[in-house]
């Protein structure tokens, strides 16, 4: 069996690319909706200054909204994704830290957020959870090129990781 086509290869990047489009605005969306809730999940891990908690609360929702639309057109593709990466990361970090030190928050990923019983807790799960959607993201770094996106369209052809159009 030979390796897979190049347009197979961009089937599964698209359907990667808008999989992780439709988690960010999801995502995003739900806490835009919500403001305070964000606030309140991100005021629960205990990591930040208070004075930052606002900006960060206030922030996260419309960068994941945003990744999200830019991922839905398909437009900087790979940027995106390395956004993605670094914003995965620190979610998976802030979660692992709030595992470790014994707090018992829902992570407010999808929603909701702050202190909850210690049976209502799902740690693992929302760490496994996260490094899937990292695992998407790091697809994309690697092969941005995807079927009906902006940057196929604006250059003629997405680039792949050889710089082969």
């Amino acid at each position: 069996m030979g390796r897979p086509s190049v347009r197979a290869l961009d089937g599964v990047g698209t359907v990667v690319r808008l999989g992780l489009a439709a988690v960010w605005l999801v995502s995003g969306a739900i806490k835009v909706a919500d403001l305070n809730q964000a606030y309140v999940a991100v005021l629960a891990y205990d990591v930040l200054p208070a004075s930052v908690v606002g900006v960060v609360a206030a922030g996260v929702p419309f960068l994941e909204v945003a990744l999200g639309a830019l991922l839905l057109v398909g437009l900087g593709t790979r940027v995106v994704a390395a956004v993605s990466v670094v914003v995965l990361v620190a979610f998976v970090a802030a979660v692992a830290q709030a595992w470790a030190r014994g707090l018992t928050i829902d992570c407010g990923c999808f929603g909701g957020g702050g202190q909850v019983s210690a049976a209502e807790t799902n740690y693992p799960w929302e760490i496994a959870r996260d490094v899937g959607f990292l695992a998407l993201a790091g697809w994309l770094v690697a092969r941005p090129r995807t079927l009906l996106s902006l940057d196929g369209w604006l250059t003629g052809a997405s680039v792949d990781t050889q710089g082969r159009t």
